[in-house]
């Protein structure tokens, strides 16, 4: 480390994912069914269309925009989601019943309790939990 790394303010920050998507209030309507997603900001086009909003997964926040274009573009790639939450099994369930396709289930696997799903906007998302190991 050097001096000026120890005189260095620390800087709070944190990432918070931006999903684009082909049906914002879709979208919206579905991050809400399936994890429970509340509404930190929202931007509206002039009709009242959702165009971009930020929300919550608990404290897990993440953004969305109605964004066709990026999404229909040849070289986007899926985005893939590690949500880590109590209880996998019931939030991967209801990821499912909300519409998302499952790609395997919830098991364990390298020290998780882990499953995949895609939701119907084309993103990944590993919900899971890491596993208490005993010494």
């Amino acid at each position: 480390m050097t001096e000026s790394d120890e005189t260095s303010p620390q800087v709070k920050a944190h990432i918070a994912p931006w999903l684009p998507v082909n049906d914002g209030p879709s979208a919206f309507a579905y991050y809400q069914a399936a994890f429970g997603a509340l509404e930190r900001y929202r931007l509206e086009d002039e009709t009242g269309r959702l165009m971009v909003a930020q929300l919550a997964i608990g404290e897990a926040d993440f953004w969305l925009q109605d964004d066709p274009e990026s999404v229909s573009s040849s070289s986007a790639e899926p985005i893939r989601m590690i949500l880590t939450v109590d209880d996998p099994e019931s939030v991967h369930r209801r990821a499912l019943a909300a519409g998302a396709i499952e790609v395997s289930p919830v098991s364990e696997g390298h020290g998780w309790l882990i499953g995949r799903l895609v939701d119907p906007f084309g993103h990944q998302w590993e919900v899971g939990k890491p596993l208490e190991h005993s010494e």
